[in-house]
């Protein structure tokens, strides 16, 4: 079970290091495409960039950087529309993963990665590399299938310090992908590639970087990963404990356990509806109030992911299976809601106490850290709780119920998240626009006290 944990995390590690490099491009990489097709007014990319100022317009009318406004809302579409793909295609890769194999089914993800990685090196048109996201969106299994593979290998006693591995890695990825991202793009194309007589993308350097760990990941996967879909977990002897202490969960109906999953899902999206929006838009008030730059944005990213990643590592791991998956998750959200009261009380300091204007924005940051360190961890643990696979009856069989398999279960429990990424930030920024930070924040912060008070996840005796 330990060797498969550390493979499951390293490959974790390649996936999301690939994944964050082109996070802090996106602007840049919509003003490159911008200027190369300024002389044809009538291309997808002026067609999506039109839509997306009327858009803005219905919103927020200042032309005070307009365009600038409309270059970042257009990075968020661009995140919008890679988890809407997530939202469709998750289900189904979970599916073929029971019927599959984890092992094959992620195998094949990425190759899809990989040529998504492909298409963007060879981008030169905005469409191009709107099409290499739409690959990557339908092929990004990692997360999900290693969910899923490390459900498998764990008793539920030990299922919260497994799953915590991918918070870990999700924390340490985007503290150092962006900022390698960013200074990779400064670096031009060899010229021994130029010479070939090929047009790449601008930013190719990191668009390769990405293509390597991705080949790296898979031929890691390809050599050190096993197959664990049917794999029962620890000794005989902790199997034996596990039925006995789950034997509350054993009894329950089918009927009840999806009635469950189907609550989970729904926390999941709600929740991943109002944090992502959140994520979202608090560069734009740093921008707004603060004119930060993308280094100072960076670092304050970078400073929630290295908190988030210290507390995974430490208390998340030590504390979950004392008091619960679903008081864990209810700490965090509560966590979230004080930050979102932090931020919304931040504008009005701003210009007449600026200390206390920035210390108000280093407590949310913190909160968010907090946030980000439990609920989505503690949600994925609860939900992978109630599938069947590896929860045994009175003979010691297992009366599996096709729509609780961990592949399908885990894979709606996902999709539901990633619905919630692609409308968040969208529903974010026009309330922002429209009714200001205050307004977005405090309302958002309403969000979640109601949503945290109507979290009634019993602790499972484990």
């Amino acid at each position: 079970m330990a060797r498969v944990e550390t493979v499951v995390f390293l490959s974790l590690v390649l996936d999301l290091f690939a994944f964050t490099i082109p996070l802090p491009l996106f602007p840049r990489i919509i003003e490159w495409y911008t200027v190369r097709e300024s002389s044809i007014p009538d291309g997808f990319l002026s067609r999506t960039l039109q839509l997306v100022s009327a858009i803005r317009g219905l919103f927020y009318h200042s032309a005070q950087n307009s365009q600038r406004w409309d270059v970042v809302l257009l990075g968020g579409l661009m995140g919008s529309v890679f988890s809407t793909l997530q939202f469709l295609v998750s289900p189904k890769i979970g599916s073929l993963s029971d019927k599959y194999g984890r092992r094959f089914v992620l195998l094949v993800t990425m190759a899809g990665n990989i040529l998504s990685a492909m298409v963007w090196i060879k981008s030169t048109t905005f469409a191009s590399y709107m099409l290499s996201r739409v690959i990557g969106g339908l092929s990004e299994g990692n997360v999900q299938l290693a969910t899923a593979i490390l459900s498998d290998v764990t008793t539920p006693a030990e299922r919260s310090k497994a799953l915590a591995h991918v918070g870990i890695a999700f924390a340490i990825c985007f503290c150092i992908g962006p900022p390698i991202g960013a200074y990779f793009a400064s670096k031009p194309v060899p010229q021994a590639v130029n010479a070939w007589g090929y047009e790449l993308n601008l930013y190719a350097v990191p668009a390769t970087l990405t293509l390597v760990l991705l080949i790296a990941e898979t031929l890691f996967l390809a050599v050190a990963l096993p197959e664990t879909r049917g794999h029962k977990a620890g000794r005989k002897s902790e199997q034996k404990a596990d039925i006995a202490n789950l034997r509350p969960l054993i009894k329950q109906s089918k009927e009840k356990r999806l009635q469950l999953l189907q609550t989970l899902r729904r926390l999941h999206f709600l929740f991943l509806g109002i944090f992502s929006g959140v994520e979202f838009t608090l560069t734009f008030l740093t921008f707004d109030l603060f004119d930060w730059n993308n280094k100072q944005n960076g670092a304050l990213i970078g400073s929630i992911g290295i908190i988030s990643a210290l507390l995974q590592g430490g208390y998340v791991r030590r504390s979950t299976s004392k008091i619960g998956e679903g008081a864990m998750a209810k700490r965090g959200i509560v966590s979230c809601a004080l930050s979102l009261v932090l931020l919304g009380l931040l504008p009005r300091f701003v210009t007449t106490q600026p200390a206390v204007a920035m210390r108000l924005l280093q407590g949310a940051a913190i909160c968010l850290a907090f946030t980000s360190a439990t609920v989505v961890n503690s949600l994925t643990s609860y939900a992978s709780l109630q599938c069947d696979d590896g929860v045994h009856g009175e003979s010691g069989k297992t009366d599996e119920d096709p729509r609780l398999a961990k592949g399908k279960a885990l894979g709606e429990f996902r999709s539901a998240g990633q619905l919630g990424r692609a409308v968040g930030p969208l529903l974010a920024c026009a309330t922002y626009w429209t009714f200001g930070p205050s307004i977005t924040y405090s309302t958002s912060a309403l969000a979640m006290i109601f949503l945290a008070g109507n979290i009634v996840l019993p602790k499972l005796r484990i």
